[in-house]
């Protein structure tokens, strides 16, 4: 069952020596996320997973190490030889140390189903999930994928889903228009919600920051 989650971006620019000059932008997003992984933290959230989009679906041990080396910053977090994607290694850093009970990514383009199916799986126990994911890269000219009129209505969406707890819109979320705006979090939103959907009481969501500073969308969020 899932007993509650946290949402989070995962742009190594959250990590402040990497962003240099730019982290006083990112000041509040960061805090932000960090509220939000307290709240896992607490008593009686169950398995802590940490869940976030890469080129494969697959799960990874508790001491999996990630790194930032690849952006610019000779920074490894976790034990061994890095092996974690981007979001994942943005959730370890976020972690600050404490060891989940495991590292899942899920292939970018998975398809819903199998997406909601692994959500399912995870929620078999009780679990808290740690969930990494952006949205939109199309906010304007500036953005990776340029400017894209569809991005906006797709991140107001999400961010509305998130903030809502609403397991039933992020399940709806499309995966073509998704992968055409670059919206990296799809995948694992749409795990949250299979997790959700696994049976438990009612939660409650609450949208803790929405922000698109640099034309990507950056939504960060608690269930409970």
């Amino acid at each position: 069952m899932l007993i509650r989650a946290a949402v989070c971006p995962h742009p190594p620019l959250l990590v402040p020596e990497l962003a240099g000059e730019a982290a006083g932008e990112l000041a509040e997003l960061r805090e932000a996320c960090r509220r939000a992984v307290r709240t896992l933290l607490e008593p009686g959230a169950g398995d802590l997973v940490v869940v976030g989009g890469g080129p494969e679906t697959r799960a990874f041990g508790p001491s999996a190490a990630g790194s930032f080396r690849p952006y610019g910053l000779d920074l490894d977090v976790g034990s061994g030889a890095p092996v974690l994607p981007l979001s994942l290694t943005v959730g370890r850093w976020l972690l600050e140390g404490r060891e989940p009970a495991r590292f899942q990514s899920v292939a970018f383009d998975a398809a819903p189903e199998a997406c909601l199916e692994l959500g399912r799986e995870l929620a078999r126990e009780d679990v808290a999930l740690l969930v990494l994911g952006d949205g939109s890269a199309c906010r304007d000219e500036k953005a990776p994928g340029y400017l894209d009129e569809r991005a906006l209505p797709y991140d107001r969406e999400a961010a509305r889903a998130l903030g809502h707890a609403d397991a039933a819109a992020l399940e709806r979320l499309d995966p073509v228009l998704s992968g055409e705006l670059l919206a990296a979090g799809r995948a694992a939103w749409q795990v949250l919600a299979g997790a959700a959907s696994a049976g438990g009481g009612p939660l409650r969501g609450e949208l803790l920051a929405d922000e698109a500073p640099y034309g990507v969308g950056y939504f960060v969020a608690t269930w409970t």
